[in-house]
């Protein structure tokens, strides 16, 4: 009996150990690297192929490659550069950001540093509003402005140091807009507060608005709030004042007519 039952315990042996085996087989092997003998230029020539035909995660894995075989060389900054893009067009911000700021802080006298300070703002410049915000009717101005600030910031940057650069009139566009955004932003936050009630709030925010971002398109509606605060609170001095000053900067507005009954557009909506 008992040499039966040895005998069946050898027999189940090798099912119970070629599992383990396979396993550990797996662990001690290493992922081959498709790209191993391809030479870093023509990693790079491939990537840029990549990129050009919409195969975004294929151009990443060879830019990488490219940036950490080439390191120390101009093909390996342009690659640096490539996968800062990319990883922005593949919703990667982040890691985009990270990437960029790497570029910038490591390479102060490149060629290319004016692209790279353009390419930072564009990565933060917050005009995507996605699927959710479309159909919840958001606008621009209702987002967290962090974004758009840094965006300003880097565009500003990119202007004072390469006025003559290529990048620099797209930038100064883009800065009218941020800034018009951020004005916005703090018209909506005041309107938000007025139609709670918190008209001391309502009042600061429109008048924060006019002070910071003077001579923007929503200033209209922020001296109207600053108006209908004040009367709200009792403050006729500085409810008349309001109002003067809209009248007259504003001598047709629809809000002294009609109040917030006024059709209007937001300021980013040209159609």
């Amino acid at each position: 009996m008992v040499l039966k039952r040895v005998r069946r315990r050898c027999a189940r042996m090798p099912a119970a150990v070629l599992p383990l085996l396979l396993a550990l087989a797996a662990c001690s092997s290493t992922p081959k690297d498709e790209f191993a003998n391809t030479p870093v230029e023509k990693l790079y020539a491939d990537a840029k192929e990549d990129m050009s035909s919409g195969g975004y995660e294929r151009a990443i894995k060879q830019l990488e490659r490219v940036e950490g075989r080439g390191a120390g060389t101009l093909l390996a900054q342009q690659a640096q550069l490539d996968l800062a893009y990319l990883y922005w067009r593949t919703g990667e911000r982040a890691q985009a950001l990270a990437t960029i700021d790497r570029f910038i802080k490591l390479h102060p006298s490149s060629p290319a540093l004016d692209y790279a300070m353009y390419l930072r703002g564009v990565i933060n410049f917050n005009d995507n509003l996605g699927v959710f915000g479309s159909l919840a009717g958001q606008d621009l101005s209702e987002r967290d402005q962090q974004a758009s600030r840094d965006a300003y910031q880097a565009f500003r940057q990119l202007v004072e140091q390469f006025p003559a650069s290529k990048y620099t009139a797209d930038a100064r566009l883009r800065m009218d807009y941020i800034v018009n955004s951020l004005a916005a932003h703090e018209v909506h936050v005041a309107r938000y507060y007025y139609r709670r009630g918190a008209y001391v709030a309502a009042a600061n925010r429109a008048q924060q608005a006019v002070a910071e971002f003077p001579q923007t398109p929503s200033n209209e509606e922020a001296l109207f709030i600053m108006m209908i605060s004040y009367e709200r609170l009792g403050l006729e001095p500085l409810r008349g004042d309001a109002e003067r000053v809209l009248r007259q900067n504003y001598p047709d507005s629809a809000f002294l007519t009609d109040g917030y009954r006024a059709a209007s557009r937001p300021w980013w909506r040209v159609w």
